[in-house]
């Protein structure tokens, strides 16, 4: 049995993986790409003679409220998924990502109808965050349980790749717009044009998941008739409190990364340091194609080292990376890419955050379980984070670098205490393990 828990990954595993990360791509893209047109959104959206630091402030408000509507969809879709099927709920979420996604390119803007504009960008942003909340827990436990317990590393960085790579997308798709239309062509209607395409990426992500199938470990369970006896949530709540802190503040370091240095940092570069966006947009391609490749490295250290070990080197090298980055841009512009770049790919360490939150819960209730911390604490910190560092800079420019640097703090306080596995604190490892050798 040990053979088949180690064995490589085979020709099923690398299609489920395939499906499973292009489909989380597209759907990210989906979700993320809002934070690319900031600038123009906060423009059309809101009266155009409010201060520009309370237009940033509102728009990443409703960036924001995209996260802050995570836990309910999350914990509903969770819920079914751990009664009625994985992949039931993984499809699901796409179209309930697709459909937003189209609205948000027909939306009137603000001189047009004047307060409704917002209103319904923030309804929009709502529902976005509702589908996403399902997906990317969804998505983790998906192909965690499609492949031998000693590959999940692996899965989980490859998975958590592909949504990064959502964010590539995004940012191709505004370099392209920024470079080929002039800036006032893309305030009368160019902006529109990203959303359009996320709608349909989201239908043909929808089409694609057809081809996957039911993991093994949920068939077992349905054969063995071991599905959650009482309420998933209540189960969680109550018996792996642990499990949901550990969880909750590796979910904080993963915002810290991709919000501040992925998601933020283009406009903060272009607002503070009054760096054309097209170069940043460039730059910022480049960060997110080493974070890419770190995050499949540390799925890959966290099968062959152990979780304590990898977020202890990951988390310093986040901290010493980012520092570099948000210190020595606005000293040495001209390495702009190389910086970005190494701070991209410390990042990566968010590729290994699922490896723990998989294992932390029992078959039964691990959707619920992983996305109810998940989701929860990424609206609480994910959500406010844009609007803590946009107030924070007015105090000091290098706001983002200090939040960066104290999350990654954390990050290495975590990588200790996993030193005492937690999976030896609940049944969790075994029962993935056993279950694993169904694959």
């Amino acid at each position: 049995m040990s053979q088949i828990h180690a064995r490589s990954l085979n020709a099923q595993d690398y299609k489920t993986l395939s499906l499973a990360a292009l489909g989380g791509a597209l759907e990210f893209y989906d979700f993320i790409i809002f934070v690319f047109f900031t600038t123009v959104l906060g423009a059309l959206f809101f009266p155009p003679d409010i201060p520009e630091w309370l237009r940033q402030l509102q728009t990443f408000g409703i960036f924001a409220a995209g996260y802050l509507a995570r836990p309910l969809g999350g914990i509903i879709m969770a819920h079914f998924g751990d009664l009625l099927g994985r992949k039931r709920m993984f499809t699901l979420s796409i179209l309930l990502m697709a459909l937003p996604t189209l609205a948000i390119g027909l939306l009137p803007t603000y001189e047009t109808i004047g307060i409704m504009a917002p209103i319904l960008l923030l309804l929009m942003r709502v529902l976005q965050g509702a589908a996403i909340g399902g997906e990317v827990p969804g998505a983790w436990v998906f192909v965690s349980e499609h492949v031998p317990y000693k590959r999940i590393g692996i899965a989980c960085g490859t998975l958590t790749a592909g949504l990064t790579i959502g964010i590539l997308i995004g940012s191709i798709v505004a370099t392209i717009i920024n470079t080929s239309m002039t800036q006032e062509a893309i305030h009368d209607g160019g902006w529109r044009i990203p959303f359009f395409l996320g709608g349909i990426f989201g239908l043909f992500a929808m089409y694609l998941r057809r081809w996957l199938e039911e993991t093994p470990v949920f068939v077992e369970m349905q054969k063995r008739k071991a599905l959650a006896e009482e309420l998933p949530l209540k189960s969680v709540v109550v018996n792996h409190k642990k499990s949901i802190a550990i969880s909750m503040f590796l979910t904080w370091l993963l915002s810290a990364g991709i919000v501040v240095v992925i998601l933020m940092a283009p406009v903060w570069l272009q607002t503070q340091l009054k760096i054309a966006p097209a170069l940043t947009l460039q730059a910022n391609s480049i960060a997110i194609v080493l974070l890419s490749v770190g995050c499949i490295l540390y799925g890959l250290a966290a099968d062959r080292f152990g979780a304590s070990k990898t977020f202890i080197v990951g988390s310093i090298l986040l901290c010493i990376c980012s520092w570099m980055f948000y210190h020595l841009v606005s000293v040495y512009p001209e390495h702009l890419f190389v910086l970005y770049g190494m701070a991209g790919f410390s990042v990566g360490i968010v590729g290994a955050v699922p490896y723990v939150m998989v294992r932390a819960f029992p078959a039964e209730i691990r959707f619920t379980g992983l996305s109810f911390s998940y989701n929860v604490a990424y609206a609480i910190f994910g959500g406010l984070t844009p609007i803590v560092v946009t107030l924070l800079m007015k105090v000091s420019p290098l706001a983002p670098a200090w939040y960066v640097l104290a999350l990654g703090c954390v990050g290495l306080v975590i990588g200790i205490l996993l030193h005492k596995d937690i999976n030896h604190e609940n049944t969790a490892q075994n029962k993935l393990a056993s279950q694993s050798s169904l694959t």
